[in-house]
């Protein structure tokens, strides 16, 4: 009896424990493993007696702990056959602690101390020597060998076969397949990601386990990284690296060491490299140091395998400690072993998910992916675990059947545990049942924890308890626990159903303890999750923070780091809120489906919201795999919608697995998908995941770990991919085996559209395969083979496929380069899918003829040989529109064969044979070459720049391809005359290296291109000299018309480049010579202008520019431009001479630094020999201030001479007339420093012109005494027009000279001075004596001393007759003192003041200003807004009777001071006639200003217009005017529009209206009339028989009220003007108007706008019109009158109507073009506006035309380009035209060409809308180019049209009459005009 049973007093219970556990020693041998796993339960057995062998194996349990103690006893009672009776007495008994327990702890204490080597000396401690060397030796590698016997003992004990846990098969842990390795070849980037570059992976064979290490590498690091997720099986392949070593088979290791890093990371003490290997693996048994000397000595066949990096706590750096064998923390130490500075030579391998990698390990370490299995490994392992095993082929035809289980079986860990659900689901299930009860990675786990209770009870208390365990250890970031941290019945439960795996940890020597962690970090996950799902404790916003995405594992740093390797709990809690899950998810938690429901409804829309974000490439995978879990169809359809169209994956390893749920994802999205991986590792079998995924649009794929295996399995999954357009493959290893796969499969996806091979390196015979696949893919565009070598004579080969081919439109190689594209021809799917016909028909020959087909062969080394194969080749072939061969090697001989070739091969558009070794002997051959070509439109060749490029013009039966523009500009074009000849060509030799010795046989070359047409011809750049100028100039003629002639950069000399003029005289084609001498620029041009060119550069992507060239039609004179050369006399003189022989007209424009006055009269006095001269430039040139004098003596000199413009002495410019001209001469002089000295010599000179016109002295140095000089000289100098002295520091001297002096000039008609910013000076002049003078002074600032001075000037200058005066700081004193001091004998004067003060001032303050006029005040208008007063006077001032005066004033019932202001009003403004406020206050001074005016009403007995408008007046005040107004019985015109009124105040008006039957105009506008009001003013109406205009504005009036007015309006039989706009009269007051209307026969204006008029109505009123004979002007828009109006309307209109408004009237395309062709003809009509109808297919034109239209509004009508052509061209029948307004239609390109065909032919247009419209740069830059051609408009609205701003701000720098912008910018009018 043992006596353990004695002392505890239960000898019968411990005897039973004894003999039960006898009963199964290996249940207990595994218990033993599992609690204590370093233990040799061999070598412990010191007795071979079974009994005592158990009673040992108690001991040392019971002696580990009281924790560990309890949960081996738990493990007995939960898994062996324990009674019920025994059970109880067995937990309670051994379940506390107890005297044995205290002395069995200190027996084991005692034991484990004993065993301590005493003399152990510590690894980092000297050991001293031995005397005899060798026999030290002998020791050292006797004690090496038995510590290296024991490491392999130690790790056969760790690593050995393990013994299945309940329920689990033998085979569970036996079974193992390796899974698949790929080798990375590129090199380890540690900061940007896993590796740099494009990460290269060898394809086609695995790396096994013995390629792992490479052991005859010498040098450098011997680092291996195997990188896998988690699952792929690292540290069960790192497990099986020990065993196999321990087991023999890795020979070439002597030692091999494993550490854990989830171990390491417990220890936190500095170690030294010996006591990591010896205190925390396994120590010797004597001297370490002599062992671990060994070690370092054989390090080469030292293997250290470090697990999971990816869990480390600790930084690592990458730098090197200053003592490394010193002691440091593990990492440091796992640094110095990767980078070689500890234990050298040693060999490491790394295993960790992928990711950021730490600093530490070297670049240059051999990186290996583990990519878990394929389908034939899954296979495998499925028979490895089932293989003694009844169900094998259940479950192998599972997988078989079942996609979604395969795909999850990809990952090795989720394949074991699919297995192991299999094992138990085969036996109760039908075939095809156990597989579907496994659809997701949750479901298999969940599954698996079914079984762990077959009797159908699940362990939910256990389960959450276990769940609740792992989540805690997830959050605190460690892997690893101890038994003290779980409660035993977990831990048995755990234990016993292989949920958690135990090891020995090492804290120091001697030191340890037992661990725990659960099998895999997946299952820790899962039960975490289940623990979030299922707990009561656990609310939903806890919850759903651990819904999250994790890209990647990034790499921690600092002592605080906390591991974070949750990578699937986000997915297992996905997973769980699968419907599927929810029973077992509310049996777990003993709650309701619904409690269970509202946890699932929170992960699930938790995922929602991450669906509709924008991620990274892992997250969207990560995303993908939770989506996938929840199987939620409308999750994955949103998920599925809300992936953007182009989904990248970069450098991030993917899976079969990974691909799989990306394609189920997709299946539910509707819209294409672009897929493109970079840079991912990809297992070859990956492209089968993507098998049927038919929203895969684009899928291109990007690196070198795809080889042929992958071509493979991607070649079986294309055909399945319905919607497939382009596919890329780049950068792989793949070979012709993989190649001839997709070969193969190609021509089984006809609607691929684009293909790339790029970089793969493919051999000559493969490109040839790849191509031959051309004609099966009827739809391809582009074929990509660039990046693969290949040689000339595949090249040629590849040539004659792209001619033969139909479909080819471009080949291009160039160096690595190699691009098919295609044309596919337009057919039907059912043809696109026919294979096609090899053998040619003639209708596909005649389709390959007519085709175009580029070529570009650019630096591929072709040389003569090659050219006569490419040409016998492309004889034949189809049209070519390019050919480039540059950067071959031709020379000369093959240069020429191919320029002879030019005319056989049918090239439209270039051949480029550039850098080919040409010569200028070569030169010669390729132009005689060439000389027949009659398409050869441009030839450069240049020497230096190695250019030889040949440009052809299209035949005209090739101009008609679907590559030209539409339809409708081609005949556009057809209607102008081109300047450009059709046969025009260029002929460029320049940088050649000609000479004068060259000359003769090259324009003997030339010679047979001038018949072919105009020749452009440029020798730039050679080294001609003067000798071959002088010759050129005796061959020119044999050239025949040339177009231009280059000269530059020849080294001509002065005298030579004169010589040049002759040719104006001896060659008629020359036009123009340019001459830039300095830096030898000369260019011969004849009278076409440039093909294309815009006048100071070119437009880009106009393509229209060179056909509408032709808008240029003028009359193009000859020119010399001659700059950058020293003009001295003799050389005018000579070139003067030389230009007496040149015809006519000529244009001489001269450039240089400075010209003397010698040379400018000698260049004057030889203009009169000059009669053919029209216009002299002197452009940049500096003259001297004596200039302007030689300048205007000329009129004495040369008659003809009639613009004279000298700007800043550097610019001047003379126009001379012509015979038949007869204009004015206009002289300038602006900007050349001209002060008083200067006035009187240049007056003198000028007053001998005698048809002096304009005079411009501006921006000079006059000054206030060069102004009155001027002024005084004007009698003498006859100018007709105007003379401008702005900007020449004019003062207010200058102003009142002005005054001063304009008696004396009788012919001044007006003049105006500005002294603000704008500093003008302008005065304009009549041919005879003007009445009437008009003077304008802003800004001028004057003081009180200047007034009276003003006042004098003012009463001198009888003939002026009104005067402005705008902010000129005259004040309300300054102002009564001007009106008091101007006297005049006779006449009228109107003085109008604009000043700030005028707003405020009042009615009263300015009326008293009024009343101190020295003469009569016939006119007073008053603007408070404005700041404006007019005040009209007559002269002489005429008296009133003082008694008539007193009388009136003694009713005026004021104070004294206004009775003495209304008696000076009285006696001044007894003559008004006119008196008009607007914007005025009569309120403010409690109606004195009203009393006022009805005061002064009641004098003015000649008042004939009164108008109060816009202002604010009382009641009482309305009262006081309204009885003023009645004692005006003179009163004609009135007007009270737009003032507010009470009903009080308005029937007061209106009672003043009664007698008022002398009125004309009433003008009523925006009054509010209602029943009473209106019936007082119809009653006044009635009287009013003179009236000749009624405005009525928005006055609300009705139809009922419209009833009664028409009834007063029958007695005005004098109305001209009826205005009725803006009312709700609608059709029963039109039909009221009728009646009325034909008993109106002096009526000239109607308008009716906005009255609610239907077509019922319209038609009343149109068949009424027709009776107003007299009617001009129409206007009825806004109304419903639609296309019955409209008609009736046309019937017959008014014959003088000159208006016709009808916008927004709902008129149609019928009802338009009946008022057009009605109006057509008309000699009347002036405006037209139909805006804002749908005109869309009746657009209005003319065809007799009206010859007085000033406007055509056309806005919003929906108006393209088709109908806008008969609209354009009927403008040119309406000479009259100003505006156009067309804004807010449809008119593009076309439309903007026919306007700008017109617009040369509108000589009074000034303005043309085209805002809001389809117009392009092309068509603003054709409406440019008809501004260009003199038309008078001033500006053309564009704004908001399809036009880039930078093209905008081009085109309006060119022509500044194109207006882009928003706010129209044209100036506006100044007030008063």
């Amino acid at each position: 009896m043992d006596p353990v049973g004695l002392q505890l007093g239960t000898k019968n219970l411990w005897s039973w424990l004894v003999r039960l556990l006898s009963k199964d020693p290996e249940w207990l041998n595994s218990k033993m493993k599992f609690f204590l796993p370093n233990t040799d339960l061999d070598s412990g057995n010191e007795t071979s007696d079974p009994e005592q062998r158990i009673i040992l194996q108690l001991r040392k349990l019971h002696v580990q702990g009281l924790a560990t103690w309890q949960s081996f006893i738990h493990c007995v009672c939960m898994e062996l056959e324990v009674p019920l009776d025994l059970e109880v007495p067995l937990l309670s008994t051994w379940g506390c602690d107890d005297e044995l327990t205290s002395q069995l702890r200190a027996e084991e204490k005692s034991r484990r101390e004993s065993q301590l080597h005493h003399g152990l000396k510590r690894p980092h401690q000297s050991c001293g020597s031995s005397p005899r060397r060798k026999q030290y030796r002998k020791q050292q590698l006797e004690l090496a060998k038995k510590y290296l016997q024991l490491l392999r003992t130690s790790a056969l004990q760790r690593y050995g076969s393990q013994i299945p846990g309940s329920g689990q098969p033998h085979a569970f842990h036996q079974a193992y397949v390796p899974p698949i390795l790929r080798r990375a070849t590129a090199p380890l980037d540690n900061q940007c990601g896993t590796i740099m570059g494009n990460p290269r992976v060898e394809d086609g064979t695995d790396v096994s386990i013995s390629d792992l290490f490479n052991t005859r590498t010498n040098k450098g690091p011997r680092v291996t990284i195997l990188l896998g997720k988690a699952g792929m099986g690292k540290t069960t392949l790192a497990h099986r690296l020990c065993r196999k070593w321990a087991e023999g088979h890795l020979d070439c290791f002597q030692a091999l060491f494993l550490f854990e890093f989830r171990q390491l990371n417990l220890i936190t003490r500095f170690l030294t490299l010996p006591q990591l290997l010896f205190d925390l693996y396994l120590s010797p048994e004597s001297d370490p140091d002599a062992v671990f000397q060994y070690l370092e000595d054989n390090a080469d066949q030292v293997l250290l395998i470090f697990d999971g990096l990816d869990e480390a706590l600790q930084p690592c750096s990458s730098t090197d400690p200053e003592d490394p064998d010193g002691p440091g923390p593990v990492l440091a130490l796992f640094s110095g072993l990767c980078n070689g500075t500890l234990l050298p030579g040693c060999w490491v391998l790394v295993t960790s998910r992928p990711g950021k990698l730490p600093a530490c390990l070297p670049t240059e370490a051999a990186v290996v992916h583990m990519l878990g299995f394929d389908g034939p490994r899954v296979e495998e392992y499925v028979n490895c675990f089932f293989s003694t095993q009844p169900s094998r082929e259940g479950a192998l035809w599972e997988l078989q059947t079942n996609g979604r289980l395969r795909s999850l079986c990809a990952v090795p860990a989720l394949c074991q545990v699919a297995c192991l659900c299999l094992y138990h689901l085969l036996p109760d299930h039908a075939p095809g049942q156990s597989a579907a009860l496994l659809p997701t990675m949750t479901q298999l786990y969940m599954q698996m924890v079914l079984t762990l209770s077959p009797r159908g009870h699940l362990p939910t208390t256990s389960l959450l308890g276990l769940g609740k365990v792992a989540l805690r250890i997830l959050e605190t970031g460690k892997v690893t626990f101890y038994a003290r941290d779980i409660p035993p019945p977990l831990m048995a439960f755990g234990a016993t159903h292989s949920l958690l795996t135990s090891f020995c940890i090492c804290t120091g020597p001697g030191h340890q303890q037992t661990g725990y962690a659960f099998t895999h970090f997946s299952l820790q996950e899962f039960l975490a999750a289940l623990h979030l799902m299922a707990s009561p404790e656990v609310d939903k916003d806890l919850l759903t923070q651990h819904v999250t995405l994790n890209s990647r594992w990034v790499l921690r740093t600092g002592p605080k780091a906390k591991l974070d390797l949750s990578d699937h709990l986000p997915t297992f809690l996905a997973g769980l809120a699968s419907c599927t899950c929810r029973p077992f998810l509310s049996h777990l938690a003993q709650r309701g489906e619904d409690w269970v429901g509202t946890k699932q409804a929170a992960v699930v829309q938790a995922l929602k919201k991450l669906a509709t974000r924008k991620l990274t490439g892992p997250k969207v995978v990560e995303l993908l795999h939770c989506v996938d879990e929840t199987q939620e169809p409308e999750l994955a359809s949103l998920t599925a919608q809300s992936l953007p169209s182009q989904l990248p994956f970069h450098n991030f390893p993917l899976t079969y697995t990974d691909l799989a749920i990306l394609t189920n994802i997709l299946e539910h999205r509707e819209a294409p998908i672009h897929l493109d991986f970079e840079g991912c590792t990809l297992e070859p079998h990956c492209p089968e995941a993507l098998v049927g995924c038919g929203q895969i649009e684009n899928l291109s794929f990007k690196s070198r770990k795809c080889g042929d295996a992958f071509a493979e399995a991607l070649s079986r999954s294309l055909p399945t991919m319905g919607r497939l357009q382009m596919l890329g493959l780049a950068g792989s290893k793949i070979t012709a085996r993989g190649i001839s796969h997709l070969v193969k499969a190609l021509p089984l996806c006809p609607q691929l559209e684009e293909v790339s091979f790029q970089d793969n390196q493919l051999d000559d015979q493969v490109v040839l395969n790849i191509v031959e696949v051309l004609p099966y893919l009827p739809r391809l565009r582009k074929l990509d083979l660039s990046g693969n070598s290949i040689c000339v004579s595949t090249l040629l080969c590849l040539t004659k496929v792209a001619v033969t081919c139909p479909t080819i439109s471009m080949l291009q190689a160039r160096e690595a380069d190699l691009i098919f594209l295609l044309s596919p021809p337009m057919e039907t799917t059912a043809e696109l899918q026919r294979a096609p016909d090899l053998q040619e028909s003639d209708g596909q020959r005649k389709e390959a003829q007519s085709r175009s087909l580029t070529l570009r062969l650019q630096k591929c080394q072709l040389q003569v040989h090659d050219a006569e194969t490419l040409i016998a080749l492309l004889r034949e072939g189809p049209h070519l529109e390019e050919v480039d061969l540059s950067g071959n090697q031709l020379e000369d001989e093959g240069c020429r064969l191919m320029a002879e070739a030019i005319s056989q091969l049918h090239i439209t558009r270039k051949l480029d044979l550039s850098d080919n070794g040409l010569s200028v002997a070569g030169v010669h051959c390729v132009l005689r070459a060439v000389h027949a070509c009659w398409t050869l439109e441009e030839l450069h060749i240049s020497l230096l720049h190695k250019t030889v490029v040949f440009m052809f013009a299209q035949d005209p039966e090739q101009q008609e391809g679907p590559q030209n523009r539409a339809a409708s500009l081609d005949s556009l074009m057809l209607q102008m005359p081109s300047e450009l000849p059709l046969s025009s060509r260029k002929m460029r030799l320049t940088h050649c290296g000609l000479q004068a010795k060259h000359l003769e046989q090259i324009c003997k070359a030339l010679g047979g291109s001038c018949h072919l047409g105009h020749l452009h011809l440029d020798f730039s750049g050679n080294a001609l000299g003067d000798e071959g100028a002088a010759q050129l100039a005796q061959l020119l003629p044999g050239l025949g018309a040339l177009q231009s002639l280059n000269l530059s950069e020849n080294g001509l000399s002065l005298d030579a480049v004169l010589g040049l003029a002759r040719c104006f005289s001896t060659l008629q084609w020359v036009f123009h010579l340019d001459i830039s001498f300095e830096r030898q620029r000369i260019l011969l041009r004849g009278n076409k202008t440039g093909r294309g060119i815009w006048t100071t550069g070119s437009l880009p992507d106009l393509p229209a520019a060179a056909e509408f060239s032709g808008f240029r039609r003028r009359c193009i004179p000859r020119s010399l431009c001659l700059s950058e050369c020293s003009l001295e006399t003799l050389t005018l003189t000579r070139l003067c001479a030389t230009l007496e022989a040149c015809p006519g007209p000529l244009e001489l424009q001269l450039s240089c630094e400075v010209l003397s006055d010698q040379s400018l009269e000698t260049l004057l006095h030889c203009l009169p020999r000059l009669p053919q001269l029209s216009l002299l430039q002197l452009s940049q040139t500096r003259l001297s201030p004596r200039s302007p004098f030689l300048l205007a003596d000329i009129f004495s000199l040369c008659p003809r001479v009639k613009k004279v413009d000298l700007r800043s002495l550097h610019h001047a410019s003379l126009h001379f007339r012509s015979n038949e001209e007869q204009e004015g001469v206009c002289c300038g002089f602006t900007g050349c420093s001209l002060s008083q000295e200067h006035v009187e010599s240049l007056c003198w000179l000028l007053s001998k012109c005698e048809d002096l016109s304009q005079v411009d002295l501006s921006v000079n140095l006059l000054g206030d005494g060069g102004i009155r000089s001027v002024l005084e000289c004007l009698p003498q100098v006859p100018i007709s027009g105007s003379l401008d002295l702005s900007h020449n520091n004019a003062s207010q001297e200058s102003a009142l000279c002005l005054v001063e002096t304009l008696s004396s000039c009788p012919r001044v008609r007006e003049a105006s001075v500005n002294l603000g910013s704008e500093q003008s000076f302008q005065i304009h002049f009549s041919k005879e004596d003007q009445a009437g003078k008009t003077l304008r002074l802003s800004e001028c600032s004057f003081r009180p001393e200047h007034v009276s001075r003003l006042a004098a000037g003012l009463s001198q200058s009888l003939q002026l007759t009104e005067l402005m005066l705008t902010q000129c700081c005259l004040g309300q004193e300054q102002l009564t003192t001007l009106l008091s001091l101007v006297q005049r004998p006779a006449g009228l004067f109107s003085l109008r003041v604009q000043e700030p003060w005028v707003d405020q001032a009042g009615v009263l303050s300015l009326l008293e200003v009024c009343a101190q006029a020295s003469g009569n005040v016939t006119e007073i208008s008053i603007s408070e807004t404005q700041q404006q007063l007019r005040v009209q006077l007559e002269f002489p001032r005429q008296e009133e009777n003082p008694e008539a005066v007193a009388l009136r004033l003694a009713h005026c019932g004021l104070g004294t001071h206004h009775s003495l202001l209304v008696r000076q009003l009285i006696d001044t403004c007894a003559r008004l006639q006119q008196l008009s406020l607007s914007q005025v206050n009569l309120c403010e001074d409690d109606d004195a200003s009203s009393l006022l005016l009805r005061s002064l009403l009641l004098s003015l007995s000649e008042l004939k217009k009164f108008r109060l408008t816009s202002s604010r007046v009382s009641t009482e005040g309305l009262a006081h005017l309204a009885s003023g107004l009645g004692h005006c019985h003179q009163l004609e015109e009135l007007e009270w529009s737009n003032t507010e009124f009470d009903e009080e105040g308005t029937k007061a008006l209106m009672r003043a209206l009664e007698e008022k039957w002398t009125l004309k105009r009433l003008d009523l506008s925006h009054l509010l009339l209602n029943g009473s009001t209106l019936a007082l003013l119809t009653r006044g109406l009635s009287h009013m028989t003179l009236l000749q205009s009624l405005r009525l504005k928005r006055n609300s009036i009705g139809d009922v009220d419209c009833c009664h007015l028409s009834e007063a309006l029958r007695a005005a039989t004098s109305l001209e003007e009826l205005d009725l706009s803006h009312n709700q009269i609608g059709d029963a007051g039109v039909r009221y108007l009728a009646t009325i209307l034909p008993g109106l026969p002096e009526l000239r204006k109607i308008d009716l706008s906005a009255n609610s008029i239907s077509p019922a109505g319209g038609v009343k009123l149109a068949e009424s019109l027709v009776l107003c004979r007299r009617l001009e002007e129409l206007m009825l828009g806004c109304n419903d009158l639609g296309d019955r109006t409209a008609l009736e309307l046309a019937r017959e209109l008014p014959q003088h109507l000159r208006v016709l408004h009808l916008p927004s009237s709902h008129l149609g395309p019928n009802g338009a073009l009946s008022l057009v062709q009605a109006l057509d003809g008309s000699p009347h009509v002036e405006e037209i506006s139909l805006a804002e109808n749908n005109l869309a297919e009746g657009v209005p034109h003319f065809c007799k035309g009206l010859p007085l239209l000033r406007r055509i509004d056309l806005v919003s009508c929906k108006i393209d380009n088709q109908t806008a052509k008969l609209l354009t061209s009927s403008f040119t029948l309406c000479p009259a035209l100003e505006v156009i307004l067309l804004s807010w239609n449809l008119l593009g390109d076309e439309a903007a060409a026919e306007l700008a065909q017109v617009l040369p032919r509108m000589g009074r247009l000034k303005r043309v809308d085209l805002e809001k419209n389809q117009i392009t740069a092309r068509g603003a830059w054709l409406l440019a180019e008809g501004l260009a051609q003199g038309s008078s408009v001033q500006v053309i609205r564009l704004w908001n049209n399809h036009i880039p701003c930078n093209m905008a701000q081009c085109l309006q720098s060119q022509e500044p009459r194109l207006d882009f912008a928003f706010f129209d910018n044209q100036p506006q009018a100044p007030w008063g005009t």
